[in-house]
């Protein structure tokens, strides 16, 4: 599973960011015994908090990707971010809008790796946390990082998204 083009793709492009954990120390992709579908999923097979683990969640702002990465205790509110970002409409992607944007399915759409960049809210609720968790391209894998890497990392902008 290390060797999944995705998992590779992110750990390429965590290296070439020069990302770094909450310890300081680079970031490098795990990949975990199960899939890891949902926020609950993830913080349990890593021994953390679900308010630790950044949701990717990509939806279609009037026709365009936007990432979300906000933190698994809560939930996007979407007409909040439309109605900030001045969009008509923010609605969740489809696998297909997603994989077309990302190269990377539904569940394991890690912050960065994809074939152009996308733009991005980061939760300020992770900024709470020491060390957060992030998907790594695939549903079991992900890689530890910091609120502050995911802004830099990804060019994203602080957001409520909750």
């Amino acid at each position: 599973m290390q060797s999944h083009a995705n998992v590779q793709a992110v750990q390429i492009a965590l290296d070439n960011a020069d990302a770094r954990d909450g310890s300081g120390a680079p970031s490098q992709v795990r990949v975990l015994p199960d899939a890891v579908h949902t926020a609950v999923a993830a913080a349990e097979a890593l021994g953390v908090t679900v308010g630790q683990i950044a949701n990717s969640l990509i939806f279609d702002a009037d026709g365009q990707p936007l990432l979300v990465l906000t933190s698994g205790a809560h939930r996007v509110d979407t007409a909040r971010v439309a109605a900030d970002l001045g969009l008509s409409a923010l609605k969740r992607a489809t696998p297909e809008f997603v994989r077309q944007h990302t190269g990377q399915p539904i569940g394991g759409v890690a912050p960065l790796g994809h074939p152009k960049p996308v733009r991005t809210l980061v939760d300020t609720a992770l900024a709470g946390y020491d060390e957060i968790w992030a998907a790594g391209g695939v549903p079991r894998a992900v890689f530890p990082t910091t609120y502050a890497e995911l802004l830099r990392i990804t060019a994203g902008t602080a957001a409520e998204v909750a």
